[in-house]
């Protein structure tokens, strides 16, 4: 959640994941995936730094909470490679890629 500002100067609490756009006309409006529509004191760039402090602040968390070897799997399947397994030319197993991406 972020804590933006209605015009009328009352704090509010967004879950940042419900906002579709965010549009500057010249306050800021956000319309949320519902259809609903908000406008807030904060500028379009305040928002977006905002949204990307929180994720970074969740991600910062699980990765904390991981222990080494389960970060190091989660590093491995983000780069789309098997851990701790190759094939028999020595290059990590290709088994999960699709005949396209192999091409």
């Amino acid at each position: 959640m972020i804590e933006l500002t209605r015009l009328n100067g009352n704090p509010i609490l967004l879950n940042s994941d419900l906002i579709k756009t965010a549009e500057a006309s010249p306050d800021t409006m956000l319309t949320l995936i519902n259809g609903e529509k908000l406008i807030v004191r904060e500028g379009r760039s305040e928002v977006l730094d905002r949204v990307l402090a929180y994720r970074a602040t969740l991600l910062a968390d699980v990765a904390r909470r991981l222990s080494p070897s389960d970060a190091l799997r989660r590093a491995a399947s983000l780069a789309s490679l098997e851990f701790g397994e190759e094939s028999n030319s020595g290059h990590p197993s290709r088994d999960h890629q699709s005949s396209d991406e192999r091409r």
